[in-house]
């Protein structure tokens, strides 16, 4: 099966599954906690979770996909929060939620979010051993991703930001949901320690290489192909691997931080090009994904197993 032709079909089994979940909100606060979990979205995170559950064992999926909901519903919880931080208006084309209900209502339906993922992951059909790991496990990768968030933030106001701290800052924010969401499938269905291991690892690493083509697709994509401003990173003076690595090559992007049209983007392109940082922060991310496929050879030779593969380097071959 292609790569494409399954997360659609993944992405349209999480549809269904949320609609059976909680496709008739009873309250104001419950339609506020789902205007975004029905707004859309990849599904990538439950699609990562059930491949990586049959590739440990083979149709285990079908069990405990509630629990793959969770790893959407906690994604979610994320963006209604980073969206009041970020005071974003519209998220996958829509308002946001505290644009719509005022920030104490998107704070609580986050929250809402929050306590959903938990209870997913209970209602599994998994023995009740795992599911604690899963619950601890889910737990820690939520307190990551806080950590990783005000790291980003304070970012901010410092002019020296290092690689390893970058790095260290992506995978917390990003790459440590992909993690938990492999990591979770196999155990619950019932997969080895090292295969845990294994999965975990490599989820983090495919999650950071994400946020690394996240950088490279703000400055390459047009607004109209990317539906953000294009640049905008740059113009925003964030410390992201292609800021750290123009830094590294003496490169001061100081006085790109201003509105820029279409001529003047093209300038900054080429003179990046040209000094080699598009490529040089390119092939880091295609290192991580190099190493998180080496974590997965503890995997049987399966379709799930080059589905993985696949769904690697996509995560830094899609240019939107």
């Amino acid at each position: 099966m292609e790569l494409e032709t399954y997360l659609k079909k993944t992405a349209e089994e999480v549809n269904s599954l949320l609609d059976d979940c909680y496709g008739n909100p009873k309250t104001p606060l419950s339609t506020a906690a789902n205007h975004l979990l029905f707004a859309g979205g990849k599904r990538l995170r439950p699609a990562l979770f059930k491949l990586a559950a049959d590739a440990v064992r083979p149709g285990s999926s079908k069990m405990i996909m509630q629990a793959g909901l969770s790893l959407e519903v906690t994604h979610n919880f994320t963006l209604i929060h980073d969206d009041i931080m970020d005071k974003d208006e519209y998220r996958r084309g829509q308002k946001t939620v505290h644009t719509l209900w005022g920030e104490p209502v998107a704070i609580l339906a986050g929250d809402v979010l929050y306590a959903r993922a938990f209870s997913l992951i209970c209602e599994a059909e998994s023995s009740e051993p795992e599911k604690v790991k899963a619950v601890a496990l889910l737990a820690k990768t939520c307190e990551q991703i806080c950590e990783g968030q005000q790291q980003d933030m304070s970012f901010e106001d410092l002019k020296d930001v290092s690689r390893h701290e970058y790095l260290e800052m992506v995978t917390k924010k990003t790459g440590v949901l992909y993690g938990a969401a492999a990591a979770i499938g196999v155990l619950l269905a019932g997969g080895s320690d090292a295969q845990v291991d294994a999965l975990y690892n490599y989820g983090c690493k495919i999650g950071a290489a994400f946020q690394i083509q996240d950088d490279i697709i703000d400055l390459l994509a047009s607004s109209e192909k990317s539906g953000k401003d294009q640049a905008s990173d740059i113009r925003e003076g964030k410390q992201t691997l292609i800021a750290i690595t123009a830094r590294e090559k003496g490169i001061d992007l100081k006085p790109w931080r201003r509105h820029l049209n279409k001529d003047e983007i093209s300038s900054l392109i080429s003179m990046l090009t040209d000094k080699g940082v598009i490529d040089a922060v390119q092939n880091e991310a295609e290192q991580m994904i190099t190493s998180a496929i080496d974590e997965i050879s503890i995997l049987q030779d399966t379709v799930e197993k080059h589905l993985l593969c696949e769904l690697a380097w996509f995560f830094i071959r899609r240019d939107y």
